[in-house]
């Protein structure tokens, strides 16, 4: 084989590809959200049942990973933060990442609906098509707005694992979408203000490429301010305890201090001192969505 053809031979897929194509990471978020909403519905549930409703998700939700990298593998490309994913890397083929996503989104549902029921397997296939065709399709390079509106992909699960458990919704379960989506601009604002450049160059309408820097510090501020109420707003429904209120109070007061200190800085801006302030509140938005969900179940298992 000659030089020529080694340089341009195409790198062979691993199995690390194959998993990479499913987002693991945003993936094991929607797995421990949709494990809290299981735990803290009301009932005992069966834990083989609940067991294979976790995991259904889990697949739903690495199928709407694969299918959001086929689909955007010509942005992923571009930017410097994605250009190493398996698809526009060269290691996995676009129509396999496809394939991959819908022979999932298939398996999750049927397996929802012979485990849980009608309405947990209609909000899961609901849950995948918002985020596939909705948000990655359609919102992501159409409108600014496309976290705010595709946030709600994110928030399903709590409720999809309630609905698994119980057969039905209710406010409780509302109330932990409604965190989970008033979380997701602030988190994902302060995220794109680090890669506004990387946004830009693959002409992906976030908020800091179309509206500037100065407009989204004032957004997370806004969202953060209407966020921490939502976030103690199950202490008062009954669905959290005393360790709960406590939790959400103190960490939603942070979440706003953090949001204030963005506000007050040029994050975005170019100065990479300045976006010390965005980081600090981003790696924060995660700390603090892992915590209120982690002590729902610490509360739940010990029957607090």
């Amino acid at each position: 084989m000659t030089d020529l053809a080694v340089e341009h031979q195409t790198p062979a897929a691993s199995a690390s590809d194959y998993v990479a194509l499913l987002k693991p990471r945003v993936m094991s978020l929607v797995v421990f959200t949709g494990l809290v909403g299981y735990v803290a519905a009301p009932g005992h549930g069966d834990p083989i049942l609940g067991f294979a409703a976790i995991l259904s998700i889990a697949i739903a939700a690495g199928a709407s990973g694969a299918l959001n990298m086929w689909f955007d593998s010509d942005i992923d490309a571009v930017m410097a933060r994605t250009r190493g994913r398996p698809i526009p890397s060269g290691r996995v083929a676009r129509e396999e990442a496809l394939m991959l996503g819908l022979t999932l989104s298939a398996l999750s549902v049927v397996t929802m609906q012979l485990t849980a029921g009608l309405l947990a397997a209609g909000l899961l296939a609901f849950t995948i098509f918002f985020y596939a065709v909705v948000y990655t399709m359609l919102l992501k390079r159409a409108t600014p707005q496309n976290i705010v509106i595709g946030g709600l992909a994110g928030a399903l699960p709590p409720a999809i694992a309630w609905a698994a458990k119980t057969g039905a919704l209710s406010v409780d379960a509302g109330l932990l979408v409604a965190l989970i989506f008033m979380w997701t601009p602030p988190h994902f604002w302060a995220l794109s203000l680090l890669q506004k450049d990387d946004y830009a160059a693959a002409r992906v309408p976030m908020l800091p490429v179309t509206h500037g820097a100065k407009v989204t510090r004032r957004h997370i501020f806004v969202y953060a301010l209407l966020m921490a109420p939502v976030g103690v707003a199950p202490y008062f429904s009954g669905l959290g305890g005393v360790p709960y209120l406590a939790v959400s109070a103190i960490g939603g007061l942070a979440f706003v201090a953090l949001a204030a200190r963005v506000l007050l800085s040029k994050a975005g801006e170019g100065d990479a001192r300045e976006n010390r302030s965005a980081r600090a509140l981003f790696v924060f938005s995660i700390f603090y969505l892992f915590a209120l969900f982690a002590t729902l179940l610490v509360e739940r298992s010990l029957g607090l």
